[in-house]
């Protein structure tokens, strides 16, 4: 089961031209949008489901400075700033709350890593404090480990990922951009080696750029236009529950991750754990992916699923036809169900008072990474026009506004906010080492 969002109306018809054509409906998409369109551009926004169907709603919903990779700071500093102004600028509660993150863990290297963090933290004045293992304690119960400390980053945060995407994609509406759900980009228009549109399955739109924010089926769609980008997609699972009591808004321990929701509901999942399926596309990236796979192979479980014949990483996006994307209007991998089990009992045994907790709904997500977990925000430079931003390796919903705000300059033309060479392209591509960041 997929979960619920705020519903968003479709424009009836498709505009004959626009500046820039937005490929994703997700987060990222919908931000894009926002911006380009405060910019003054026309821009069309076209999703093959719903507004935030697929990644973007099934996120913890975290918003952090804490423990990124540097090569992510600046974005994340411009993200953290951009998510304070949004709800005044679109007049609507994105849900966006500084309440605070809390860390706690029995595990003395983990502890030193989040210590060795701090001169990154100080480097960008981010407010961060270690706790000592009773504070920690006082924050999360020991029932289950006993813990050697913890951490308190204080002005991060957390956003409702039911609301997030939708009100951003409204906001740019309210400015001019056009949105089409159940509307997907089959292919490219160019001429000359440059974008001149797209075709989508309810028809031709001429564009002087493509913005591709199609999250994990960003690389398929780009491969058929001869633009190479290295992607592979884990397979996570979460749960939210029914309204019940606060134990916290945002915490963490090896356990569990908890984060409370706007009607007292909290969305839980356990960090790193997840599931990487054998895929054609996975085999063919597998050499720019190995260091990663190292690095987290105690973490993920490998395994064969349905994605080897379905889905963006499958045969059939391989070697399918242009429908392929219509086909599949959203990812919805089943979560599972050992994994529930598992989170609900380290939740109900580590907190007491939620003996009684009961789950609303589970479901699984694919989350599309990079080989060095930072995203691409980028031109394509093998297309003139074409611009892509996925790859986001987990980060996409707190970095989300400053993604769109980073693709938006691009796509403009406009000097950039933060520098985008750490986002670009040609550093999966050119044979550049490759330095695994922290998912």
């Amino acid at each position: 089961m997929y979960p619920v969002v705020r519903p968003v109306a479709s424009n009836e018809s498709l505009p004959d031209a626009v500046d820039v054509v937005i490929i994703g409906g997700g987060i990222v998409g919908a931000a894009s949008a926002y911006y380009l369109a405060k910019r003054g551009l026309s821009v069309a926004l076209l999703e093959k489901g719903h507004i935030a169907c697929e990644q973007s709603s099934r996120t913890w919903g975290w918003c952090r400075l804490q423990n990124r990779d540097p090569r992510e700071m600046p974005l994340s500093l411009l993200s953290m700033s951009l998510w304070d102004s949004l709800a005044g600028e679109i007049g609507q509660d994105l849900g966006f709350r500084r309440t605070g993150l809390v860390y706690t863990t029995h595990d003395a290297a983990m502890l030193a890593g989040w210590e060795a963090w701090r001169p990154t933290a100080r480097e960008f004045s981010v407010e961060t404090h270690m706790l000592s293992a009773a504070q920690a304690a006082a924050r999360i119960p020991e029932t289950r480990r006993k813990w050697v400390g913890g951490l308190h980053s204080v002005a991060d945060g957390k956003a409702e990922p039911a609301l997030a995407a939708p009100i951003l994609a409204e906001g740019a509406r309210a400015l001019g951009a056009t949105l089409h759900q159940n509307c997907a980009v089959r292919s490219l228009d160019i001429t000359n080696g440059r974008v001149t549109g797209v075709h989508s399955e309810k028809g031709f739109i001429r564009a002087d750029a493509v913005l591709c924010a199609a999250g994990a089926w960003a690389s398929g769609f780009l491969r058929r236009h001869g633009v190479t980008f290295p992607q592979a997609s884990v397979r996570q699972t979460a749960i939210r529950t029914k309204p019940t009591v606060n134990v916290g808004e945002v915490l963490y321990c090896p356990d569990l991750a908890m984060t409370r929701r706007l009607d007292g509901s909290y969305t839980l999942a356990i960090s790193g754990r997840a599931a990487l399926e054998l895929t054609p596309q996975g085999i063919a990236f597998a050499h720019a992916f190995m260091p990663q796979f190292i690095q987290r192979l105690k973490a993920v479980r490998m395994q064969i699923g349905r994605s080897f014949i379905k889905g963006p990483e499958s045969l059939a996006a391989l070697f399918g036809s242009d429908r392929i994307f219509e086909r599949n209007r959203i990812l919805d991998p089943a979560p599972s169900h050992r994994l529930v089990d598992a989170i609900m009992d380290n939740v109900r045994g580590t907190f007491p008072q939620l003996e009684g907790l009961e789950i609303d709904h589970a479901w699984g997500a694919y989350v599309d990474c990079t080989p060095d977990a930072v995203p691409v925000i980028s031109a394509t430079g093998t297309v003139d026009g074409l611009y892509l931003a996925a790859g986001c390796s987990g980060h996409g919903f707190g970095l989300g506004p400053g993604i769109g705000y980073l693709a938006a300059q691009l796509v403009a033309q406009d000097r950039p906010a933060v520098d985008p060479s750490h986002f670009r392209l040609s550093r999966l591509l050119d044979g550049s080492k490759i330095k695994v960041g922290s998912l």
